[in-house]
């Protein structure tokens, strides 16, 4: 079956088209998880919570290439609706280069501040040296990290999901052979897990960069060249993206924020059980992304085709694909918390008694959580970025935060567990409401 933004999307075609892109942001999301498995097993517990004590924070940033990379394939994949072509190729270079200067000017400040920052989220002792030599690693290599974020959106527009499925996958790779390297054979320990995953987010950054480059102009697809910057249109992009900036600050801030509540209760077991299901919540959330990735491209394009129908049907069959879906991930997390919790704590039964407890309790919110990505989604293709923020930024912003400091007020340490599921009852809610208030507006 041929990928096309144009024409009918019933489950099949959905799915298949899907598919590509769910594979390759849970092979993305692996990259953090891999660099868990290693460090937590032959490193050790304080450099486990390190990492992902520190990770949060350059997530945040690196969160600025995917507001622009999706906020820009929502608004080149309407500009390809109207049959504009060279103007949405337009789009994309300069999307790209507006990327790289970002990049940069954001990893430098990272890096020196490094140490202030790990001790701002918490970090005590020999915590804060590790947190250091991970995040200025990471922090060097942002200008890859953010590439790899603000490419990825781009696949489903040029009509190459495939590809961004095969380039992940060898950065898979790459990045499992380099923390065995490096961790294993060199020793290098938190530094060695950095460096590679660095390394593998190059691969995947630069080199679709350069393919999307050397490719033939044939009038298909998109390809890059050096573009004028116009300050209209990446601003049209930000603000349309926002939503998915504000997402990622959110969920980063929150998690920042629950690795506060859990130093508090339970210590460096805290964060290191609420780690092993951030690991499981990381492969589940990619699959939601890498669908909404999907159907991002086909709302703008369809919307500015002027394409109605066509978008009622993406919006009944994309809730329903949603909620099946959330049913059988949130049952799946049931059924792997104790396998789980093994593969990364088995060495200490206390921690591992604890992350099984914690991941029963935290993993229904699955179950809900696609439904709302999803509609935060489907308002950053119709070029709503505002009401796709409200979502993103309530989800977890308001509501997660909100509850992580009340909740363990009236239930205890439990309460930590019991916030995602809560802040996603409130979301549906909140999503539901705006999704029937601009129904009128666009027609769907």
């Amino acid at each position: 079956m041929e990928i096309k933004l144009e024409g009918h999307y019933g489950y099949g075609r959905l799915m298949f088209s899907a598919v590509p892109l769910i594979g390759m942001m849970v092979l993305i999301s692996l990259y953090s998880i891999v660099d868990g498995l290693f460090v937590s097993n032959l490193v050790g517990t304080t450099a486990f919570a390190a990492l992902n004590l520190i990770w949060p924070a350059l997530g945040l940033v690196g969160a600025l290439g995917l507001m622009v990379g999706t906020g820009g394939a929502a608004l080149a994949s309407k500009t390809l609706g109207e049959g504009d072509r060279p103007r949405a190729n337009r789009y994309f270079s300069m999307f790209v280069e507006f990327v790289l200067l970002l990049s940069v000017l954001t990893a430098v400040p990272l890096f020196i501040w490094m140490e202030p920052l790990s001790i701002a989220l918490g970090a005590e002792g020999a915590m804060i040296g590790q947190c250091v030599i991970y995040g200025r690693i990471c922090a060097a290599g942002m200008p890859a990290f953010m590439m790899q974020m603000a490419i990825q959106p781009f696949f489903m527009v040029a009509e190459k999901p495939q590809m961004g499925t095969l380039v992940s996958l060898v950065c898979g790779l790459v990045n499992i052979g380099l923390d065995a390297l490096f961790i294993i054979v060199f020793d290098w320990g938190l530094a060695g897990a950095a460096a590679g995953s660095m390394i593998a987010c190059a691969v995947g950054g630069f080199a679709p960069l350069l393919w999307f480059a050397l490719r033939r102009d044939d009038g298909t697809g998109l390809r890059f060249s050096p573009a004028r910057p116009a300050r209209r249109p990446i601003l049209q992009a930000c603000s349309n993206g926002l939503s998915e900036f504000v997402g990622n600050i959110s969920f980063n801030v929150v998690a920042m924020c629950y690795n506060l509540q859990l130093m508090r209760f339970y210590g460096e077991d805290g964060v290191a059980a609420y780690s092993v299901i951030l690991y499981l919540g990381f492969i589940f959330i990619a699959i939601y992304t890498g669908y909404n990735l999907t159907v991002t491209p086909l709302v703008g394009f369809n919307y500015g085709a002027g394409n109605h129908g066509e978008l009622r049907s993406l919006l009944r069959r994309s809730l329903r694909l949603m909620l099946a879906l959330g049913a059988v991930l949130a049952c799946t997390a049931e059924l792997l918390s104790g396998p789980v919790a093994r593969l990364f704590v088995g060495y200490d039964a206390s921690l591992t008694a604890l992350t099984v407890h914690a991941t029963r309790i935290y993993s229904p919110c699955f179950l809900l959580s696609g439904v709302t990505l999803f509609c935060s989604a489907w308002f950053t293709g119709l070029g709503n970025g505002p009401v796709s923020a409200l979502i993103s930024f309530a989800r977890t912003f308001v509501f997660e935060l909100g509850c992580v400091f009340l909740l363990p007020v009236l239930l205890g340490a439990d309460g930590i567990w019991f916030s995602a599921c809560v802040a996603e009852v409130l979301s549906l809610l909140l999503a539901t409401y705006l999704l029937l208030r601009h129904r009128p507006r666009y027609r769907y």
